[in-house]
């Protein structure tokens, strides 16, 4: 099976937030037309974002060792990626900004990597914003409606949580939604640094999603060198599914019941952090041998830059994953999606039959 039949093939992207799918041009873009002061050119700013290194101590019983010297290319001066996009939010000033954002998001994900299915986490509504949460949101779908009625594609928002903020802050952010009810608005996430919020603080948001009908997920193993935070996401926030989750390889039993219990994973080969991305890397083919059901994804694919094909192809390439594997991991992000279950159907058949024509 070639490497274009894997390009053929549709595919979904289940951990993607809005904010990092803007590309530089439209940062550039957006920034000057909200009167935005930057320390640099926005070109430049978008090619510079390396997140700071790995805390030496902190990661030094890994099982897969964390590097913790910079990598070398990565630049300096360097631009963090949660500063970058307080910038992009800020950027957003009008309903077309809002919009352009999500059909963007969308068209680029379809042209590039042949996305069928994107879900994209939408950050907290901040004071800073010109529009209300119910025309951001109104906005964003009308971006999404857009793409969907062009590229034959479909895609849904989730409301992030920012962890680092209380859990009062959680439970405004997940009422906001909940009382702004709207088919494509779906699901919860948890982002932000996983060291700055333990997943049990947001037990009354995530209990508030789940009365309304709201699927979960949540950043979990990926900052904290533990196994023990996914199972609080599962067990405590009933977590549908793990995005990141490469600490779970530290607890042997943790692992054996994710895998058997086929807990989805989204995982992405590529962060901000450069000199994460090797390490990325043999997590997740660790992770795949341990028998765990992944998922690829993107995350911000803007800033980092990458794409899904991208993403298969690093899985391809440098992981190391057959053709016939990664098709299997193109299924799984279908059965882990939060698309109705006969569209999740249809959408896997159609992955068999582009396999199945490639044999």
């Amino acid at each position: 099976m070639s490497a274009n039949v894997i390009s053929r093939l549709p595919k979904t992207d289940l951990h993607c937030h809005l904010m990092g799918t803007m590309t530089a041009g439209t940062f550039a873009e957006l920034s000057a037309k909200a009167g935005l002061e930057l320390p640099d050119d926005p070109t430049q700013i978008f090619a510079s974002i390396c997140s700071k290194p790995a805390d030496p101590v902190a990661y030094r019983d890994a099982v897969i060792p964390v590097p913790t010297e910079p990598a070398p290319d990565e630049p300096d001066p360097a631009y963090s990626l949660f500063v970058v996009s307080d910038w992009a939010r800020r950027s957003l000033v009008d309903p077309e900004d809002f919009a352009r954002l999500t059909y963007e998001a969308c068209a680029n994900a379809f042209h590039s990597s042949n996305t069928r299915h994107l879900e994209m986490s939408i950050d907290p509504h901040e004071d800073y914003w010109r529009l209300d949460y119910g025309q951001a949101l109104e906005a964003y779908v009308a971006g999404i409606k857009r793409a969907e009625e062009e590229f034959g594609m479909t895609a849904r928002l989730l409301q992030a949580i920012d962890r680092s903020k209380s859990g009062e802050d959680a439970v405004r952010a997940v009422r906001q939604a909940v009382e702004h009810p709207n088919e494509y608005l779906v699901g919860i996430g948890l982002d932000n640094l996983e060291t700055s919020g333990p997943p049990e603080r947001f037990a009354e948001a995530y209990a508030l999603a789940e009365s309304a009908g709201l699927r979960r997920t949540a950043h979990s193993s990926e900052h904290a060198i533990s196994a023990q935070n996914t199972i609080t996401c599962l067990d405590l926030l009933h977590c549908d599914r793990i995005d990141h989750g490469y600490f779970v390889l530290q607890d042997q039993e943790v692992v054996t019941r994710c895998a058997a219990e086929e807990v989805p994973f989204t995982v992405i080969s590529t962060t901000s952090r450069r000199s994460l991305r090797p390490w990325r890397r043999a997590s997740i083919k660790a992770m795949h041998d341990a028998g765990l059901t992944l998922c690829l994804s993107s995350d911000d694919p803007g800033m980092f830059p990458t794409t899904l094909a991208n993403e298969y192809r690093i899985a391809e390439e440098q992981i190391g994953l057959s053709a016939e594997q990664l098709v299997e991991i193109c299924v799984n992000g279908w059965r882990a999606s939060w698309l109705p279950e006969e569209d999740k159907q249809a959408r896997i058949d159609e992955v068999r039959e582009v396999a199945a024509a490639a044999r």
